[in-house]
């Protein structure tokens, strides 16, 4: 027997052993452990790693800085063996027990092969960012741990050390499970619902349709749990956003997720194609499903409205006329 198929093999029995197990919650941070910083995308801008880890720092613990953070590899923060050298002793390493992504940008999918889920299972920890790093939450979610989608560096060095969103964040990495409550929507569908929240960045969750081992929405995941679906995205047109609402519906998802969370779309042109903006689009679309649905939900690209979110965490989503309650458990 050759040692690909051996691979292979083990690689596919660790996949259906995950699939068939709640996520596990990654240790929760205390005063005095350590923090990595690395860039899994795009490269950021200069200073912000140092910002960040002061007000890391300013919380009680200690940082570590990847030595490639601000590496350039076209649009990439480094090669792919590079960002991967740096996730992979950052998650190796029994000090740290969080990584925070210095941004998004683009390029984070491609660390995905060389990182088989039983590798993300095995050194379980709370890994933070968004946008670009749906892709490393979707993998998390298929090896079976919990990871928050939240603001990154460039937040932590805006904001500072007493913001309310920064504070969120690290709330949820000492531990606390978060009930959010905000204003109805006049497009919301009344209901509830409870499951296993999954999400993030549209496209970027949606890009991963037929990696079987590494999306959080493969039919089969799916159709093995209750799922509650989150989303928002960034200069997305209509057209696209529409394109990717009927990916998910040939894909079975829309038929089988118990409850949809929409936060916020932003930069696109509107109105457009007769639509006001998009959560009329989305609400045209979507009417169909007899499920809790809401929109205008604090997630989205605009880091002073984007609540950090445990994906893989059980939640249940209450919709009611005047009030939205969505609470990690």
């Amino acid at each position: 027997m050759n040692r690909l198929f051996v691979w292979a093999a083990a690689t596919l029995m660790a996949a259906t052993t995950f699939a068939a197990e709640k996520p596990v919650s990654p240790a929760p941070l205390q005063v005095g452990d350590t923090v990595a910083i690395v860039s899994l995308g795009s490269t950021p801008k200069r200073g912000v790693a140092e910002d960040a880890a002061n007000v890391l720092r300013q919380w009680g613990y200690h940082v570590l800085i990847g030595k490639n953070v601000y590496a350039e590899h076209g649009m990439y923060a480094g090669t792919t063996e590079e960002r991967l050298s740096d996730f992979l002793e950052a998650l190796r390493n029994p000090s740290v027990k969080a990584i925070i992504s210095t941004r998004g940008g683009y390029g984070t999918s491609l660390l995905l092969p060389s990182l088989p889920l039983d590798t993300l299972r095995r050194y379980a920890k709370w890994v933070v960012g968004y946008s670009d790093i749906t892709s490393m939450h979707s993998a998390m979610v298929r090896a079976g741990v919990m990871s928050v989608h939240g603001n990154m560096c460039g937040a932590l060095q805006e904001f500072g050390a007493t913001n309310e969103i920064n504070l969120r964040m690290r709330d949820v990495l000492t531990g606390r499970r978060p009930t959010y409550q905000v204003p109805g929507h006049a497009l919301n569908h009344t209901g509830s619902a409870r499951g296993m929240l999954v999400g993030g960045n549209m496209a970027v969750f949606s890009n991963l349709a037929g990696s079987k081992d590494y999306d959080f929405l493969d039919r089969d995941f799916v159709a093995q749990h209750d799922i509650v679906l989150f989303m928002e995205d960034v200069s997305e047109s209509m057209p696209r956003v529409m394109s990717m609402l009927n990916l998910l519906k040939l894909k079975g998802v829309l038929d089988q997720v118990k409850g949809i969370v929409v936060g916020r779309y932003t930069d696109y042109p509107h109105p457009a194609y007769g639509y006001e903006d998009m959560p009329q689009l989305l609400d045209e679309y979507l009417q169909e499903y007899n499920i809790p649905i809401c929109y205008e939900f604090p997630t989205s690209h605009d880091e002073d409205w984007n609540y950090p979110m445990i994906e893989g965490c059980e939640v249940t989503l209450t919709v009611t006329p005047q009030q939205v309650t969505l609470k990690f458990e």
